[in-house]
């Protein structure tokens, strides 16, 4: 079996499975010194990006996944010090029927421009607090105890836009084949995540050296 990448580059699961065998043998291994490929993070062929000249640092995730909220600290942190060259988007993953209802929280969050802020506390309910956040209304009562109009949430969460963009971030999903997460795409042409960076700590600064190397390989203007 094997994992098609964008339907360009093919990767298999074997292949996969040795790498992660290696990063967990040797976590940290990339603050040794420079992430590199194979180990901290793996090249592919180039996937068309979306955000123009700015370098596009793409996170799938879940609210519903305990490892991506366990990765949220490390992220904002890093989310503080964004160069002004690069744009960070989130692709929420449907693995689960619940994790569909959890995508819809993340766009409507997303659209209000509360993702940012909210997203931390979000991980927090489901995971720390038991909220069951997947239910329509409990999700509309929560997000009104932070101070958002409720009825503007669920005119967000129910309007028709919202369809079109469930049915792009699982586009994205499956063009990349993701079948874990948190998973990290940088530029279209790289891929780490915490279990090849090594740790979620050692993450941020995979990543930087990824968006120095895309910067690098972009054509000078």
């Amino acid at each position: 079996m094997s994992i098609k990448v964008a339907g360009i580059r093919t990767i298999t699961l074997s292949l996969l499975a040795g790498l992660l065998f290696t990063v967990a043998a040797a976590p940290g291994a990339s603050a040794q010194g420079a992430a590199v490929e194979g180990r901290q993070y793996m090249r592919i062929s180039p996937v068309p990006v979306e955000t123009g000249k700015k370098i596009e640092v793409i996170e799938f995730f879940s609210y519903g996944c305990p490892h991506c909220a366990e990765l949220e600290p490390y992220l904002q942190d890093w989310l503080k010090a964004l160069p002004a060259d690069v744009s960070f988007r989130r692709i929420p993953v449907m693995f689960q029927p619940r994790w569909a209802d959890l995508a819809k929280i993340y766009y409507t969050l997303d659209g209000m421009g509360e993702d940012l802020k909210l997203s931390p506390e979000v991980f927090s309910a489901i995971h720390s607090k038991g909220v069951a956040l997947w239910e329509p209304a409990k999700f509309y009562d929560w997000a009104a105890s932070k101070g958002l109009d409720r009825k503007k949430v669920e005119d967000f969460y129910n309007s028709f836009s919202m369809s079109g963009r469930i049915n792009r971030a699982k586009q994205l999903a499956q063009a990349y084949n993701i079948q874990e997460v948190p998973l990290i795409v940088v530029d279209g042409k790289f891929i780490t995540g915490p279990s090849l960076a090594g740790s979620r700590a050692a993450l941020p600064a995979v990543m930087n050296e990824l968006i120095a190397k895309a910067r690098a390989e972009r054509p000078k203007s």
